[in-house]
């Protein structure tokens, strides 16, 4: 009873389905859900800044931000010798979306 012999009406998209588990395994890490909760409520952050909220060391912190910067969930404008952190909507949107999928 437990297993499904037909996926009838199932639509099969290979490429969503890459594109989604590749977005989820970037935001998988709760450290990471939480700076883009943050950025999502300002518009742009330093790194440092994100250290002090997070009370993570600074290493962590920029490891985790270069994993969503890869992913394209944020981005990074060079204000030396600083680097402003931000949010991008339109990924978090497509991500959104995607979900919709499942």
């Amino acid at each position: 009873m437990g297993c499904i012999t037909g996926l009838v009406g199932v639509e099969i998209d290979e490429a969503k389905e890459q594109t989604l588990a590749a977005a989820a395994k970037a935001i998988a890490h709760p450290a990471r859900v939480r700076i883009l909760r943050i950025l999502t409520r300002q518009q742009g952050c330093l790194n440092s800044d994100l250290v002090g909220e997070l009370g993570l060391a600074q290493s962590t912190v920029s490891e985790h931000l270069r994993i969503l910067k890869a992913a394209g969930f944020v981005t990074a404008e060079s204000q030396p010798p600083r680097t402003c952190f931000t949010v991008n909507r339109q990924k978090l949107e497509e991500f959104r979306a995607l979900l919709g999928y499942l």
